[in-house]
């Protein structure tokens, strides 16, 4: 029994795939992502008793709508939607249609997924973990309450050099007194970053009593390991996770930059103007530090769910 021909849509949609293969240069997988998303277009449109090429705007919004109700990811849905934008653009430029379908569709929103932070808590919790009693717990506990002071990022934490604690005035004793740090950024540009009292303090320690036995005069570089030179990103995650596992934290939730977050949320939770956090940061606009507004707003939503007597 011979076999039953192809749907009429196979043809049209095999010679596109081909030329975007052929005369636009797109890789393979790239090319099979476009042909996936339109057979799963056509085998929908197939149930509701349409097909490829006679498919109309309704036809589309609802697959697309079924696509959503499914389950299928915001970020695939727009994949899927710019297949088939692209799919209806080329039919109508060779003339194979006079209206394109997919013009007006709308891509669904891609919500932004808050980043994690810790509770205030939580970070206590964290900043109690090091043994200060030991050298490396020391400098362990004046990295991690800088960078929970700072909202630096990692790569400025370990990078940090003397020359970046400013505000400093040497007594006879030689203790650093330092007031903020000018910190290398993004693309060569420096911020200024205020210090609080307690992570001057725990980086006057450091300073004092831990440093100069290890680093020994040989480069700049504030914080050291035991073989005097400097820390790497690496070996600073490894020691912030080290020390999430000791303060009964899931050590998949702590990093660096989940400080950073929760560094720029608790300060926008106690006050803080939000461009004083931006610049902080050393974000360029400000639109990239107000998803910590965000999260403030959820945890608030999340406090009043939890509370209220009527929530």
């Amino acid at each position: 029994m011979p076999s039953p021909p192809p749907p009429a849509w196979k043809r049209p949609l095999d010679r596109w795939l081909d030329g975007l293969a052929v005369e636009r240069g797109l890789s393979p997988h790239t090319v099979a992502a476009y042909r996936r998303d339109l057979e799963r277009l056509a085998r929908d449109l197939a149930d509701d008793g349409t097909d490829l090429v006679s498919a109309t705007a309704a036809d589309l919004s609802a697959h697309l709508r079924r696509l959503r109700r499914d389950g299928l990811a915001p970020r695939s849905v727009r994949r899927a939607l710019s297949s088939i934008r692209s799919f209806y653009a080329h039919r109508v430029d060779v003339g194979e249609r006079q209206d394109d379908p997919a013009v007006n569709l709308l891509p669904p929103r891609l919500l932004r997924q808050l980043p994690k932070v810790l509770s205030e808590t939580e970070v206590e919790k964290l900043l109690a973990a090091p043994d200060v009693d030991e050298p490396r717990g020391l400098r362990d506990k004046a990295m991690i309450e800088l960078l929970y002071a700072t909202g630096l990022r990692v790569s400025e934490l370990v990078g940090l050099k003397l020359a970046h604690l400013q505000g400093i005035a040497s007594n006879r004793d030689g203790d650093r007194e330092i007031d903020f740090l000018i910190v290398p950024g993004k693309g060569s540009k420096e911020r200024v970053v205020p210090v609080g009292e307690q992570a001057v303090a725990w980086l006057q320690r450091y300073l004092a009593e831990v440093r100069p036995a290890l680093a020994r005069g040989r480069h700049e570089v504030v914080f050291v390991n035991r073989l005097g030179d400097g820390l790497t990103r690496q070996g600073f995650w490894k020691i912030l996770k080290g020390y999430a596992g000791e303060a009964g934290l899931r050590r998949e939730e702590v990093s660096p930059h989940v400080l950073r977050h929760s560094f720029a949320t608790h300060l926008l939770e106690h006050g803080a103007d939000l461009r004083a956090v931006q610049m902080m940061l050393g974000h360029a606009d400000v639109s990239t530090t107000q998803i910590y507004t965000h999260i403030h707003e959820a945890r608030l939503k999340s406090l009043y769910d939890s509370h209220h007597p009527r929530a």
